[in-house]
């Protein structure tokens, strides 16, 4: 049996997008609404820390609270919500080799055209484990990404290119060697070797000035549906089993909640022939405004 661990990730991994149908019967538009993770998405402290005598907040891996904006998802319908590892967009500056190990080939990304508030994951090996997809550079191709294809990222190293004379004039001059302080980072991906059955098959792991999307592996994308009705199990509940009276003297029927404060008030009225008098309709009303004499309270207490 296999142990799937929880993930310790925060808000800046992620990224929720939304969408919304008013029924079922009707998809609507097919647009995805973006929230800010940040306020939406809450972190759970670990309620088991007091064990080990500590203090401050402690993330429960895994567990995190959905607080939904009143003002985004107040309209009756479908909220179709995703919570998916958050892209990462950027170009491959170059595929290249480290100097002084000719077989490791890479990829090369520029951290100075990285957003700011991804700059920590492009450290020395701050990547591990990430995806990376490519998008097509074929302009004539209907899909802008390559469909099912990607690389995973080994390592990843801030690295400098250096020229390197070389006998082979079909091999390129430009290497690269590590160095802490370069804006490069060279990163390695699987596959990238040659089959032995086919030592000069290498895997394609992308281009130079090729787009691609990082993203990271700590989590699956997560669909979640989310109704929003008019009444739920407990107002229900309310109309059917909670105290009620009406007011023979103006017709006023009123409904009361668990705690006998007024939910809804309506109008009883019949409706008759103009000509004969007969009754034809019972009607029930809701009125517009409620008529707080009719407490329960009050109406007991007489």
């Amino acid at each position: 049996m296999g142990v799937v661990r929880p993930a310790d990730i925060t808000p800046d991994d992620v990224e929720i997008f939304y969408h919304f149908t008013s029924s079922r019967d009707s998809i609507g538009d097919t647009k995805l609404n973006k929230l800010d993770p940040n306020e939406v998405l809450l972190k759970v402290d670990n309620p088991n820390k007091t064990q080990s005598g500590i203090s401050g907040f402690e993330i429960f891996g895994g567990m995190y609270t959905l607080k939904l904006p009143t003002a985004t998802f107040s309209v009756k319908g479908f909220y179709t919500i995703i919570i998916k590892p958050i892209e990462i967009r950027t170009a491959i500056v170059d595929v290249g080799v480290l100097s002084a190990f000719p077989d490791i080939k890479g990829l090369l990304f520029d951290t100075s055209s990285i957003p700011v508030k991804f700059l920590s994951k492009f450290e020395n090996n701050g990547l591990v484990g990430y995806r990376i997809e490519y998008l097509n550079n074929n302009t004539t191709s209907s899909d802008a990404k390559i469909n099912s294809f990607f690389r995973i990222v080994t390592s990843n190293n801030k690295a400098e290119p250096v020229n390197q004379n070389l006998t082979n004039t079909n091999q390129k001059a430009i290497r690269y060697r590590f160095n802490d302080n370069s804006s490069l980072t060279f990163c390695t991906v699987s596959p990238s070797s040659a089959p032995n059955v086919k030592p000069n098959a290498f895997p394609y792991i992308g281009q130079p000035n090729q787009q691609v999307i990082i993203t990271n592996t700590l989590f699956n994308p997560i669909m979640i549906e989310v109704e929003m009705v008019q009444h739920d199990i407990e107002t229900l509940a309310m109309a059917l089993l909670g105290n009620q009276t009406k007011s023979l003297e103006d017709g006023i029927y009123t409904i009361y909640n668990f705690n006998n404060d007024i939910y809804k008030q309506y109008n009883l009225y019949e409706i008759k022939d103009r000509f004969t008098g007969q009754p034809l309709f019972e009607v029930r009303e809701e009125r517009a405004s409620i008529d707080f004499s009719k407490t329960f309270a009050s109406i007991t207490t007489i």
